[in-house]
């Protein structure tokens, strides 16, 4: 493997064998398309490979997962690395860098959100998900208006451009979910112009009932160093509860998140959707392959220029 270099796309289960585990990864990439739609993968020690073995068996393990991976900003991180960081005022405010609690979402893009811990927080940190079916049916039979809100085209999300979509999609037999707080209403570190269109009063209830009913069904993992956790994007919305760093390095929380998607089974995607899906899995785009966090002005390990 060392040969072939830091790069996810080179890697797949031809050239990855794993004839205990592979089977079942292969069943979990049929849950996570067909059925609960999130699975975790647990048992590696973290502290016994290098920071470029364990990148490559998380590379590896995923493979089987699906087969394409996806940028996460447009500098083309590919492994984007959560992690607390103060040493200025716009990263502590950043939801990647803070260590503040997140409300429930989803990513921007992305059919599978992938990630390995590296390393956990000395306090907090769990793994917490729900599933939008479960919202949708609560909703269903308490406040289907809100649904019809939820399904409307007029939500004015500005992140990563404003234009108007649904939080909630329809296609066929699948419920498709895709929503962020930060984009609808704004955050620490990216401020909403004014000038763009607010909430109305019914939007801000919608989102208000997401949120509490993901929190009373929400499923909560105590996560552990080594973790692999993959969720559909589609139907599961995550959250970050506050955490804690420790002084040492392995009580500091240090995430290593991807986007993936899957040709075979990935999910049709909405017509609202699909341009962000296509600058993220676009192949001919740059993309740079990072082990560890990069300051601002960096010098990529390894870059795939157009």
């Amino acid at each position: 493997m060392p040969a072939l270099g830091l790069d996810g796309d080179l890697i797949s289960p031809q050239n990855f064998p794993l004839p205990s585990l592979g089977p079942r990864l292969k069943q979990l990439r049929v849950e996570l398309h067909e059925g609960k739609g999130f699975g975790l993968i647990r048992g590696l020690d973290a502290q016994k490979y290098s920071v470029e073995d364990l990148t490559m068996l998380h590379l590896g393990v995923q493979s089987y997962i699906a087969n394409r991976h996806g940028r996460q900003d447009k500098k083309g991180n590919m492994l984007v690395h959560i992690v607390a960081d103060n040493s200025s005022m716009e990263k502590a405010h950043h939801h990647r860098h803070s260590n503040a609690p997140i409300t429930f979402h989803s990513e921007e893009a992305g059919d599978i959100i992938s990630w390995l811990t590296r390393s956990t927080a000395a306090k907090g940190g769990r793994c917490i998900i729900a599933s939008t079916y479960t919202v949708y049916n609560i909703l269903a039979g308490s406040r289907p208006d809100l649904i019809r809100t939820l399904a409307r085209s007029d939500w004015p999300f500005a992140l990563p451009r404003f234009r108007c979509r649904p939080v909630i999609f329809y296609d066929g037999e699948r419920l498709i979910t895709n929503f962020g707080r930060a984009a609808l209403l704004g955050s620490a570190s990216h401020a909403r112009p004014e000038r763009l269109p607010r909430l109305t009063d019914s939007q801000m209830e919608a989102l208000n009932a997401i949120e509490s009913i993901s929190q009373h069904t929400q499923l909560e993992i105590p996560t552990q160093a080594g973790d692999m956790h993959f969720v559909n994007n589609l139907a599961i919305l995550h959250r970050r509860e506050g955490f804690v760093d420790g002084e040492v390095q392995n009580e500091r929380r240090h995430l290593v998140r991807m986007r993936l998607r899957d040709d075979e089974m990935g999910w049709r995607i909405p017509d609202d959707l699909k341009e962000e899906w296509s600058r993220t899995f676009d192949p001919r785009l740059t993309k740079v392959w990072h082990l560890e966090p990069m300051p601002d002005g960096f010098f990529p390990l390894r870059t795939f220029p157009n």
